[in-house]
């Protein structure tokens, strides 16, 4: 098993499940096969026209507003996924909650502009620069004379020292996740005063305003324990706009309030409180008002545009119906079915269809409510700092062989990936072009010329290449069923996918594992959407009531053997069949309804004809006692799909891994329609669906995959946040892969030596220059392919000001608030 190093870089570094750039100017082909090998032009880390950066991709949406416009007081309620922790940012169990609460109250030394550039932060510090460079590099802070912590003690060297000397990797008492920089500091000692501070580097650190950001209180960095428990759920001492007033975990709540020590503009909130709401819930949140900022998903997105449409229709409460939601799908056609269902002679059918209908019409009346309490809310979008990548697992099988990698990159359409996730936003869709630096950053440039654009036909010569051939896949037996976990030994892995390829592909290429959707059947069950006719009553939610002790559940009824008529150890199953007579008068009602749907549309449509089928199907199989259909037992692979590359007698075939929860709609369709486009070329792939909780930590940072989607944040500081993400795995003693953070396994000796350097260059331009081409190395390594930058949706009550989608920013929390009410101009009628 491989060793995977603790995650680090700055405090919001955690992978969320995240650098859309300016459009690619030349897709030029750079692959030139000479031997087997892809050769490639010089890479010197700029395109053709490089801009050097650019602009933003897209700006910060925040409702600015200048301080005198925002009133005095008031309480602010903002969501975060949990409660932190711990509230030391250098712990490992640290999240962004964590980040964003230390923001409002710790020091920050220098904080990053809408562009993802650092700033020094006049509120701490009057001045910091490099005064010395030779023999050795010294740095002079210079602190704001009226920065003091909230006990009263003037912010000094002292809190430096305990810092570097915690964080320095000396001490291993202390419980550090990262230690990034300080240890590559020699001393730190008081300057002319009390108020200057001198940092003498043993080695020199481009990355140097990255230290101390936030700064903790000697009391908390002092001592090992005070490290490692006593900042876990409360601070001695704080030095920011807000301190820490309560935290409430059965509420859910933290909350902070106006620091009466602060020296700099006074916050603008009484109280800022951060609530715990999980994604899903935070509609519900919205909607009955007991949250004023939100970041939420798409279908958030989209319940809030609809709720301020219907209210400039008039629709919902008493006025006329809401066109969308769980009702919506209810017509004539699928109500009459569903009565004949509930006044059936089947009492058991009749019972949960009753239970259903009822689940239904709770569910459209609290959608109603909920939408009426989302009309009046704004959306505020940008593009998050942070991109999605296809990650390709380059330790083993197929993707060990970088041409096979190459294939893949040339074969994605990115720009069209891009427009499926930011185009219904209205938010700009340019693929990024670069794995360490974001548009508009200083270090920005396209390097994707290094690797190439969307060239199918490129990608059919790199795979051919390598020696995969549409004869190559012979037919052989399997024996491993598909989605079976591999050993992770490369003869297993060889079998894995000799089984999913021969037996794992369906007409479109993909095989999804445990998707038996659309070849399940469940007799008699009718839905009340009509999208899913004959395969059960519409649930609200999609929580089915259990049916009594005699119903087959669905793994009764699809997904096992355990059926009516089957072979299993349910083939005694005795089920209680309608009379023949009231079978006949069920199936007239069905098709009195399918001429409801006739008259709407003039003739029967497909679903018609398709029940006219069942229906006869269905009498047949009741009356022999039997369930209608031909089931396979779960599990069962899919045809093959014709035409597969193969090598060897084993098919091209790729295990992708993608989260299956409720929140990763668009990832999931991202990464089927990258599915798609490998097929073009003939590569098969394997989805295989897991838990979304499970996803990361069981499959991604073990390896178990050949392709995932997750996202990594932008920085301003590539040369050392970025490193462990792209090192070089090295074996271990017990030969396994120390991998860092580099789940892809994909590394290089010269791409180490160019974060190497370009951490240790002190003039700016140079160290920009060798992260571009450390980029561009990376790029032609391919393990990485960068897809889009993730949107950023954050719902606001519209009289919020200065907060909401912040992009790169950070946030200004004394400047946060409640705009004030527009005053009637004078003489304007009241």
């Amino acid at each position: 098993m491989p060793h995977v190093g603790v995650q680090r870089g700055r405090a919001s570094r955690a992978i969320r499940t995240v650098a859309a750039i300016r459009t690619v100017a030349s897709l030029r082909s750079v692959a030139l096969l000479t031997s087997g090998v892809l050769a490639l032009p010089a890479l010197t880390g700029c395109s053709s026209g490089d801009d050097a950066g650019g602009a933003v991709a897209a700006p910060q949406d925040i409702g600015a507003a200048a301080r005198p416009q925002v009133t005095d007081g008031g309480t602010l309620r903002w969501a975060v996924d949990a409660l932190p922790q711990t509230l030391n940012v250098f712990q490992a169990d640290a999240d962004a909650a964590t980040a964003r609460i230390t923001g409002a109250v710790l020091p920050s030394l220098f904080t990053l502009d809408e562009r993802g550039r650092p700033e020094r932060n006049p509120d701490y510090l009057e001045s910091a620069e490099i005064v010395q460079r030779e023999p050795k590099q010294v740095v002079l802070y210079k602190l704001n004379q009226k920065a003091v912590w909230s006990d009263g003690r003037e912010i000094g060297a002292p809190d430096f020292v305990a810092q570097w000397r915690a964080l320095s990797g000396r001490d291993t008492a202390y419980w550090t996740a990262r230690n990034a920089g300080y240890e590559r500091i020699e001393k730190i000692e008081k300057g002319a005063n009390d108020l200057e501070v001198k940092v003498t580097f043993a080695k020199p650190y481009a990355d140097w305003r990255a230290l101390f950001s936030p700064l903790y209180p000697k009391d908390v960095t002092g001592t090992p324990d005070a490290f490692n428990d006593g900042a876990r759920t409360k601070l001695k001492a704080t030095a920011g706009p807000f301190l820490l007033k309560a935290s409430d975990r059965d509420k859910g709540t933290f909350t902070l309030a106006r620091n009466p020590r602060w020296w700099g503009r006074p916050s603008k909130l009484d109280e800022l409180v951060f609530r715990a709401v999980p994604r899903d819930k935070r509609v519900a949140a919205l909607a009955d008002g007991s949250l004023d900022v939100a970041e939420i998903d798409r279908s958030g997105a989209d319940r809030i545009t609809l709720a301020e449409r219907d209210k400039g229709a008039g629709r919902g409460n008493d006025g006329p119906e809401l066109t969308h939601g769980p009702g919506a799908a209810i017509t004539p056609a699928s109500a009459l079915r569903s009565w004949a269902v509930a006044h059936g002679s089947d009492e058991e059918r009749a019972e949960a269809e009753v239970r259903a209908r009822k689940q239904t019409r709770e569910a459209v009346e609290r959608y109603a409510e909920e939408q009426a309490g989302l009309a009046g809310l704004s959306i505020r979008k940008s593009l998050e700092p942070a991109y999605t990548q296809l990650a390709l697992n380059g330790s083993s099988g197929p993707l060990a062989d970088e041409r096979v990698r190459r294939a893949v990159a040339r074969a994605l359409d990115r720009q069209e990936l891009a427009e499926i996730v930011l185009k219904p936003l209205g938010l700009p869709a340019r693929p990024p072009g670069s794995h360490l630096a974001l548009a508009g950053q200083p270090a920005y440039a396209d390097n994707s010329d290094a690797l190439g654009g969307h060239d199918t036909h490129e990608a059919q010569a790199l795979l051919a290449d390598a020696g995969w051939t549409p004869g190559g896949a012979r037919q052989k037996p399997g024996t491993t069923k598909a989605g079976s976990k591999a050993s992770g030994a490369n003869a297993d892995d060889d079998a894995k996918r000799e089984s999913a390829g021969d037996a794992g592909s369906n007409d479109d290429g993909t095989y999804i594992v445990g998707d038996d959707k659309g070849r399940r059947f469940r007799a008699g069950l009718y839905s009340l959407g009509g999208a899913k006719v004959g395969e059960g009553p519409y649930y609200a939610d999609g929580a089915k009531p259990r049916s009594g002790s005699g119903a087959q559940d669905d793994e009764g009824a699809a997904g096992s053997d355990d059926r009516p008529g089957g072979s299993g150890p349910g083939a005694d199953t005795h089920v209680l069949a309608p009379a023949r007579a009231a079978a006949l008068q069920e199936i007239a009602l069905m098709r009195q309804a399918d001429a409801l749907d006739d008259a709407g549309h003039g003739h029967k449509d497909e679903a018609g004809k398709r029940r006219d089928g069942e229906d006869a199907r269905r009498t047949e199989a009741q009356r022999q006692g039997g369930a209608p259909g031909a089931y396979a037992p779960k599990g069962t692979a899919a045809p093959a799909a014709g035409g597969p590359l193969g090598k060897d007698g084993k098919p091209l075939t790729l295990r992708f891994v993608l989260p299956s929860g409720a929140g990763s709609e668009q990832l999931r369709a991202v990464g089927e329609r990258i599915a798609q486009m490998l097929k073009a070329v003939g590569i098969s792939t394997e989805i295989t669906k897991v838990a979304d909780d499970s996803y990361f930590k069981d499959h991604i940072a073990s390896g178990d995959f050949d392709l995932a989607l997750y996202s990594w944040p932008g920085t301003a500081y590539p040369a050392t946040d970025d490193r462990p993400v792209f090192a070089k795995p090295e074996p271990a003693s017990d030969g396994s892969l120390v991998v860092e953070q580099n789940y892809t396994r994909v590394g290089t000796d010269h791409i180490d030596q160019l974060f190497d350097q370009a951490a240790g260059e002190l003039d700016e331009d140079e160290a920009r220059d060798l992260v571009r081409k450390a980029d561009a190395r990376i790029w032609a390594a391919a393990g990485s392919i960068p897809l889009y930058q993730r949107p950023q949706l954050v719902a606001v009550k519209p009289n919020v000001a200065n907060a909401g989608a912040f992009g790169f920013a950070a946030p200004h929390f004394q400047d946060i608030g409640f705009k004030k009410a527009e005053s009637a101009p004078k003489g304007a009628k009241k």
